[in-house]
């Protein structure tokens, strides 16, 4: 299965260029990384024509939730991705510093079997 590249653009960042100029594109763990990160960030109901689709991590902040509870939102959404394979199993944990946490997130991106980490810093 051949997959398209994304345009590389990670959140709250500009377009990058490649060094011909032209919009740098994305791949592979990249590719996957980002729509991750999309996903997580992603409030439910943003999306008009997908109204399930994030899970909208910034609304933990400050929240009573447990890491066991953000872990699970997070195993939910990422297994919704197509990038990410399901076995091995995601190894997902919560560090929390007041009000605002960060999840270690270890998966294995489905297209090239490598493994991937993604760190996501949510509150600060």
């Amino acid at each position: 299965m051949s997959l398209l590249n994304d345009i590389f653009q990670y959140w709250g960042n500009d377009l990058s260029a490649a060094a011909n100029g032209d919009l740098l594109p994305a791949s592979a763990i990249d590719r996957s990384n980002q729509r991750v990160l999309r996903r997580l960030l992603t409030n439910p109901g943003d999306y008009i024509w997908h109204p399930d689709y994030g899970a909208g991590l910034p609304q933990f902040v400050g929240s009573n939730a447990s890491s066991d509870e953000i872990a699970a939102v997070i195993r939910g959404q990422m297994l919704m991705e197509d990038s990410v394979a399901e076995n091995p199993a995601l190894v997902i944990s919560i560090t929390q510093n007041g009000s605002t946490f960060t999840a270690h997130i270890t998966y294995t991106e489905a297209s090239t079997g490598q493994p991937a980490i993604l760190t996501v810093p949510v509150g600060q």
